[in-house]
Order: structure tokens, then sequence, then C-alpha cells
């Protein structure tokens, strides 16, 4: 190291200090800038700025009157400053014997008067200096000391934001994805699960549909509600997952609130213990019809009510119903559950809404439950714009009541013929599918329907047996071996040039699965497992070529109005300027991945995250940011593939909807 200039007694420290911020050779900054101002403004000088000092050079951050962007170290005065703890003034540097024959003090910048003030890391490193220098001789009165101090506390805690911001924003993207691998986890866990319980529910259903006696009955019905219960469970972790990626939609049709309500309370009642009186209440002035989410108010009262059966061993558990509000558009009703239950005790009531909280320790034990349902009630409360009470005195009952506005509806239309009735003749079926007991089990439910059933192992298989011979309609896993569902429906599509009817059937629950399959070809989409009269609605809606099959993905703007506080213009040009812009930078992502440009890529998937943020697109945004995440560590998967494909789909999905509003 040159001695030429003094050398801190720190000064590895103190490097390694000044590297921690990442600030040298960094781009200019307005907070910088108008500190620098403030300092030539405060002091009256034309010369100032503030800069940092390396191993070799003083560089500067900002400067006004210096024109170059580095010095050699060796020649600066601040050299001196960094040794020190406060303001070092020299009012007159011809007087100076340090500095009096100095280059930049006999010509270059003729310093006459020098002010610096050493930038102070919190852990006491001088790293930089603040500094004003004039041409003439001067001295700064006591208030414009104070005043340089300030600036360069204020120079540090930028510098520090700066680092905090830097942290917190890697911290984010940790975190970011631990969600996307717990998401993806989940719906892989479900799939998992479900693969086999298909199996157990499909085979119970087929059994009870055969003779049996009443020991075996019972025995049926018994592992038909452990199958159901089971399901439920998996649902329930799969909503939360939704609910906490903002994919789970709330519906808006219209439907019959006394149907609903009676149907629940028929479904329920045979949960009712003998010695408990199970009622339903409703309001004379209730609404017949409204439109909301039907299914979502069917999964909130069968929790609510559910557990004030299974907590009630006598008395009464009374379902009621009220308008409380009617305005030209709406109805605000109000939802009660009241039991004569075990209660809850009065320090659990602020915490009984928490996931895996139950009232007591014990209850899971005696009455078993995974305590998720009240956390996803009030969740799917609150997503409807509703909010949930409780009232409750221990071993004396329960009230737990809700409140949620809909919109007025129409009488609904009946249908216009039952779903659940083989009305389309004998049709001939490919099945598509390498699980062996999945395969067994659509043999039975398909022959049951009265139609024929050819069985492919993979996807191959089922192109083989399709040129082979004619079929009405594919039932089409999406995992196989050899070629998945996806690959299948494409060569289907584009190299057989068939137009025949495609079921998807997964397990998988992952975000944007559904736009793949459309985007695809596929005409209709199957969970597993899959209920009979589901899988018959879905066979006869894709042989009548009249129903929309699509369903419509719905898009939030609440932030984009947020931004365009009122102005229509402004929003029309943001959603002009996506429409224009995303499909072009999607096809551009898609050829860079091709050519394996990861730069490209990361830049790319990056630009296009903020944009699908702004429409709060929050699963496309995930995918972008996967894509971001595996390009920045420069090796592509299959996880990327799948993703860039979700991505595809559902931008094409948005743009479509977006030109039509």
């Amino acid at each position: 190291m040159n001695n030429d200039y003094p050398i801190p007694d720190n000064e590895l420290q103190r490097l390694a200090a000044l590297k921690r911020y990442n600030i040298l050779d960094t781009l200019p900054d307005n907070a910088f800038d108008d500190a620098t101002k403030l300092v030539s403004y405060i002091c009256g000088v034309p010369i100032a700025h503030i800069s940092f000092i390396d191993e070799n050079r003083q560089w500067f951050k900002s400067e006004i009157g210096i024109g170059v962007s580095e010095v050699p170290r060796e020649i600066t005065f601040c050299n001196y400053t960094i040794l020190d703890t406060k303001i070092v003034e020299i009012n007159d540097t011809h007087l100076s014997e340090r500095f009096k024959n100095d280059p930049n003090v006999t010509g270059g910048f003729n310093v006459r008067f020098y002010a610096g003030v050493p930038i102070t890391t919190p852990d006491g490193y001088n790293i930089g200096t603040l500094c004003a220098v004039d041409h003439v001789v001067k001295e700064l009165n006591e208030n414009q000391r104070n005043a340089l101090s300030i600036v360069a506390k204020h120079v540090m805690a930028q510098l520090e934001i700066g680092t905090k911001n830097i942290q917190l924003d890697a911290q984010r993207k940790i975190a970011e994805k631990a969600v996307l691998a717990r998401d993806s986890f989940l719906a892989n866990m479900s799939h998992e699960i479900r693969t086999p319980l298909n199996s157990i529910i499909g085979f119970t259903d087929l059994l009870a549909q055969t003779e049996l006696d009443e020991v075996q009955r019972d025995y049926i019905e018994s592992v038909q509600i452990a199958g159901e219960n089971l399901l439920l469970i998996v649902n329930d972790i799969l909503d939360l997952s939704k609910i906490e990626s903002g994919n789970l939609a709330i519906e808006s049709e219209p439907f019959n609130l006394k149907k609903t309500l009676k149907h629940v309370y028929n479904l329920l009642k045979v949960k009712a213990q003998k010695e408990v009186d199970f009622n339903l209440f409703l309001d004379a002035e209730m609404p017949d019809n409204v439109v909301g989410d039907q299914g979502r108010l069917n999964q909130i009262l069968v929790n609510l009510i559910g557990n004030s059966l299974k907590f009630t061993n006598e008395g009464e558990v009374t379902v009621s119903v009220k308008k409380l509000e009617e305005t030209e558009d709406n109805y605000t009703l109000k939802f009660s559950v009241k039991d004569t239950g075990i209660g809850i005790h009065e320090d659990k009531l602020t915490t009984i809404f928490e996931r895996f909280t139950q009232g007591e320790e014990s209850t899971t034990r005696t009455y078993g439950g995974t305590g998720l349902g009240l956390n996803i009630v009030k969740e799917l409360i609150e997503l409807q714009h509703g909010e949930i009470h409780v009232k409750s005195t221990p071993n004396r009952g329960s009230e737990f009541f809700f409140i949620i506005s809909y919109k007025k509806g129409n009488p609904a239309q009946p249908a216009v013929k039952s779903m659940s009735i083989n009305n389309l003749g004998r049709l001939k079926i490919l099945l598509c599918e390498d699980n062996a007991l999945n395969q067994k089990l659509a043999k039975s439910v398909i022959n049951n329907f009265g139609f024929d059933l050819d069985i492919a192992q993979n996807g191959e298989e089922g192109i083989e047996l399709l040129s082979q011979n004619k079929y009405d309609l594919v039932l089409m896993d999406l995992q196989m071996p050899v070629k998945d569902g996806y690959q299948t429906t494409e060569y289907i599509r584009n190299e057989m040039n068939s137009t025949i009817p495609i079921i998807a059937m997964t397990a998988h629950s992952l975000v944007g699965e559904q736009e793949r399959c459309y985007k695809v070809g596929m005409n209709a989409y199957v969970p597993k497992p899959f209920k009979q009269a589901v899988l018959l609605k879905a066979i006869k809606t894709v042989m009548n070529p009249n129903i929309e099959l699509t369903p419509k993905r719905i898009i939030d703007l609440s932030f984009l109005d947020e931004m365009a506080c009122g102005d229509l213009e402004f929003k029309k040009e943001m959603i002009n300027l996506f429409i224009e812009k995303i499909p072009s930078q999607t096809e551009q992502l898609e050829e860079a991945f091709r050519k394996e440009d990861h730069d490209a890529v990361k830049m790319l998937s990056h630009n296009m995250k903020s944009s699908l943020d702004i429409f709060m697109l929050e699963d496309l945004s995930n995918c972008a940011a996967i894509i971001e995440e595996e390009a920045a560590a420069r090796e592509f998967t299959t996880e990327t593939l799948d993703k860039m494909n979700v991505l595809h789909c559902g931008i094409t999905e948005v743009v479509k909807i977006l030109k039509e509003l």
C-alpha cells in the first residue's frame, strides 16, 4: 500500500465496512445529489461533494464543481478527514504547513478553503467524507458546522436504508420462494393423497350400488364417511393454500337461497344426536333468490353447523337467517348458528379463528378435526366482504353469526334436463390412464353409465388406439409416462387434426393448470377423486357443442383503480399498454428460454412480474418469480418449462378478457 498518505489504524476493517454498503461505482442518486446541493447552499461554496475512499482512490458519489468521478487517493485532503471524528476545517490553505504546497492548492482545483465531515458507519468506521470547498479564504459559523454534521448523518442514514432494503428484498425473495415451494409441495401431496383416495371413494360408491345385507351396508357407509372426511381435510389444506396465494376466486352466480339452506339442513340433520333439537328458522322477509357464491356459503354453513352438532349432546342447535337491510341492488343478511353445547372459554374467543387452534387442547382428542375449519370460514366470509362474530359461555353454548351482502337476483331458471341421467346412447370412450386402480374404477363407472371403454396405459398407446378405432370421447389423465396428457392432446389436435372431445382428469391442483388444459385443446376438466355425477355432467357438456366450456378467469382491477384515483383515461391507457406489451414480452421470454439466454430470461421475467402485480395476477406473477429465480441460478429445469407454459396460457386468457373490457 502507498504510504504517501496517512493510513487509519483500522484500515482493513474500514475497507470491509465500506464494501458492505455496495456504494462504489453506483449510478447517480437524487437523495445524494440533493445533499450536495444543500451543502453548497448552506456554506455558500462553489465546490461540494460526497465521496468514499477505498484502497487507492477517492470516488465521488455526488459532486458540484469537480467534474470527475474519482481521483487518486494520495492527492486528497480527505485522507486526513477520515482520521478524525469531527469536522476538519482549514480556513486558508496557504497558511497550512501540510497543504500549502499541495498541487490542488497551487493549481488544480485552487483550493483555498476546505471543510470536511467524516461519513461514519453506526459501528464507528469512517468510510467517506462530506466536503465544502472554496477558492477564497472562509470561516464557517456554528450553524453551518452543525448543518454539515447533520447532512453527513443523513447521507449515512441513506446508505443504511439502501442496505436494509437490499437485505429485505433478499429475505422477501427467500420468503416468496418458500411460499411457492410450500404451495407446490401441497399440490403434489394432494395429488399423491387424492390418487388412492379416488379409488377408495369410487369403489365404495360402486359397492354401495350392489346387493348388500344390513351389516355390509353399515360397513360401507362407514368407509364412505371416512373417505369423505379425509377428502375434506385435503380440501381444507388446499383452500388455505389458495386463499394465501390469492387464487381462491369468489363466484357470482344466481342461486336460490331458501333451497340452499334447506339442502344444508337436510344434509346435516342426520348428524344431530337424539337428545338434540335441530331447527332452521327463515325470516319471512328473506329473499328467495340472490347472486353470489352458493358453494362457499354451503361450505361456511356446513362447517359452523357441523361444529355445533359435534359439540352439542343435549338441548338444541338453531340455524336462523334474517334480512338486516335492503337497498336497490343488495340484500344484507345475518346468518346465525346457536347451540347449547360445551361452549368456549372467554380467553379462547380471541384465538378461535386462528388456524390449527381449537377451544381446548383436549378437543382434538375428544372430537377430532384439524383446527382449520373456523380459520377457513373467517377467510371465506372476509373474501365476500362480510364479517363473523362469536358469543359463548362455557357449558351453556355458543352462537356464531356472520353478515354477508348479496346482490339481488332473478328467479333461477330450472335446469332443462337432469345431468345425472344418461340420454347419450352407447358412447365409445378411450381412457388414457397409467394407474391400474384408477383404470378399474373408471371402467366400472363408465360401464355403469352404459358406455363402452378402451384403456391406454400412456399417451403413445392412446394415439395408437385413436388411429385404429373410432371413439366419441377421450378421458385424459395429465400425469402419464412416455407422453403426458398435454403432449398427447397437442398431438391429437395438431398432428392428427382431430376435434374429438377430450376431458382432462387430474389429481393435481396447480394454479393455472385448467387454463393450460384449455389452451392445448382440451374441452373440460374433472378433478380427482371424481364424483360420478360430475364426470357424467362433463361428458354431457362436451358432447353438446353449444355449451360454453372454458371457465372465465376473474381479473381484480382494484389496485389499478386505486392508482387511477378515478381517472378513467389513465386506467384505459394502462389496460391498453398491458394488451400491447405483455404478449410480445411473453414471446421474447419464450425465445430467450429456447436459446437458454439466462440473462435475458431473468430481465424479461423480472419486468413482466411488476406488470402482472399491477393487475393482481398473483398466480402468473409467482410463475414469473420462479422463472426469474431459475434464470438467476443459470439452470432451467422441467419446472421452468411448466411455468413458461402456465404463464403463456394465463396471459393469453387475461389479454382476451381485457380486450373484451
